[in-house]
């Protein structure tokens, strides 16, 4: 076989698995339509009154969060419930002043007869599952709520989330929608918004209402413990324990509701370092928990279409080496292109243009579900799909690192309290000071593919042009972004240490 036929066998391969992949949309865009009607909450306004309130504990994990924690408490105490029914655990994994922080802060409430207990463990065994875990083996509630260091939940959080539990005995989880406190913060911000609109508004909708399999998010919840302790409790051997415990209780008969209509706010990683641990532990972490559940759905007695739906659910994540394959090969497949061997090839390439329509339909009713002004903010869905392909470096790394099961430290993403342009992550504590390889992978492919822009507009080469920037464009904005946030914090780290020395 010449290197030829394995250039265009490996392009062809890559591009039918995104297109697998990409045209879900169209599945899920099926689905929304046939279960539109569904889109309501089915709870009156008078069953969110209740007149007996069961005792529910809040649990906050984190790691190192001194610019955020204290907002997320003070909110938590104003949540619309009785004191005497509400426990606060603060399961603190800090090592820096962030504990110190929540000690001083929560006296002036626990003065004020609140029963907030701070939790600080010596070590991270578990990470985020193992805190939880150790949380819930003294939590005096019947249901346990979940949030992550920065957010914000609405003062009615309890009272619109609690009643469902009293409509269906088998529920073991409601999900609110994630809403982004600082949306219009950078390009970088807006671009991520839209990402996670189209699995928060879509997807986990959709699923829910569909009848398939959603997951846990993390935090923005609220759990049946029984339900927890029914599944096997959290477990700490994968970096996504809530999609893990998700799938455990779900394949155990428990039932979720998932609320697209009443949101839980939080800020989206404002620097690029955040963004990058953030996606990498996901990405690797659904891997990991797909090797370990989905040979226990393929034995279950599932549904077929269950079962292909848990398997897209589960394994969407292994696109992204094909996206960087499709990246590296486009190139040499112009180049061949050139000779005219395999012209039927060629056009038979051309129907994966429909995964590109299927993507963009997905995220189009992403935002005009829930934004009167959607116009303005589907116009970021090139930069979003760029973007997207320019991570492919980065989550690729953790897709092989998943599949390959090399184990590695929970990394939380960073949070700074930023909520318009006025705020700025450069300088504080926390942000990356280190290229890492990947970002070098980047910045060379950024060139790669301008050489392949080159190569389109010089042989005319149209239906290759669009692709060939969007490639060229996503790895250069993430490499340039890698970079730049490297070089201001040693810039700004080495001014403050010589102003210390002049002091």
């Amino acid at each position: 076989m010449s290197i030829e036929s394995i250039i265009i066998a490996a392009y062809i391969i890559s591009l039918s698995i995104l297109f697998f992949f990409g045209s879900h949309g169209f599945n899920m865009i099926y689905y929304y339509f046939k279960t539109f009607h569904m889109r309501t909450e089915d709870l009156d306004e008078k069953d969110f009154f209740m007149q007996d309130y069961p005792v529910v504990t809040i649990q906050i994990p984190l790691y190192n969060e001194q610019y955020v924690i204290t907002r997320l408490i003070d909110s938590v105490i104003r949540m619309d419930y009785p004191k005497d029914k509400l426990e606060i655990q603060i399961l603190d994994d800090s090592t820096d002043e962030t504990t110190s922080i929540i000690t001083g802060h929560i006296q002036k409430y626990l003065d004020d007869g609140y029963d907030v207990k701070h939790i600080h463990r010596t070590n991270r065994e578990g990470f985020k599952a193992g805190a939880l875990k150790i949380g819930l083996e003294t939590a005096r509630g019947e249901f346990v709520a979940v949030f992550d260091a920065d957010f914000i939940p609405r003062k009615k959080f309890l009272k619109r989330t609690i009643p469902y539990f009293y409509k269906e005995e088998k529920l073991g989880l409601v999900q609110t929608r994630w809403e982004h406190l600082n949306r219009e913060y950078s390009l970088m911000t807006k671009t991520q918004a839209i990402a996670l609109d189209g699995h928060f508004v879509i997807e986990q909708a959709v699923r829910n209402r569909a009848g398939f399999f959603i997951n846990f998010n993390g935090t923005g919840g609220v759990w049946r413990k029984e339900c927890i302790f029914d599944a096997g409790n959290w477990e700490a051997d994968t970096l996504t324990e809530d999609l893990d415990l998700s799938y455990r209780a779900q394949m155990k008969g428990w039932r979720f509701k998932y609320l697209v209509n009443f949101t839980s706010p939080a800020e989206l990683p404002s620097d690029i370092g955040a963004l990058k641990s953030q996606q990498f532990r996901w990405t690797k972490g659904a891997i990991e928990t797909a090797k370990k559940i989905y040979p226990k759905v393929l034995r279950s007695d599932m549904s077929f279409k269950l079962k292909v739906q848990s398997f897209i659910h589960l394994y969407s994540n292994l696109a992204y080496p094909f996206i960087l394959m499709a990246a590296i090969l486009n190139l040499p497949v112009m180049l061949i292109k050139l000779t005219g061997m395999y012209d039927t090839v060629f056009k038979f390439m051309s129907l994966f243009i429909f995964a590109f329509i299927s993507s963009f339909i997905f995220y189009l009713y992403s935002q005009k579900d829930v934004y009167p002004d959607w116009q303005k903010r589907i116009i970021y869905f090139p930069v979003f799909l760029a973007g997207s392909m320019g991570f492919s470096v980065n989550n690729t790394k953790a897709v092989f690192e998943g599949l390959l099961d090399k184990k590695s430290e929970f990394v939380r993403t960073p949070k700074y309290h930023i909520r318009d342009k006025k705020d700025s992550w450069e300088g504080k504590k926390y942000v990356n000071k280190k290229l890492s390889f990947t970002t070098y992978i980047e910045a060379f492919l950024a060139v790669y593919c301008f050489a392949g822009v080159v190569i389109a507009i010089a042989t005319a080469q149209v239906a290759a042009l669009p692709f060939q920037l969007m490639f060229c464009g996503g790895f250069s904005i993430i490499s340039y972004l890698s970079i730049r946030q490297v070089v201001v914090t040693n810039r700004i780290n080495a001014k403050n240490k010589l102003a210390m020395e002049t002091n």
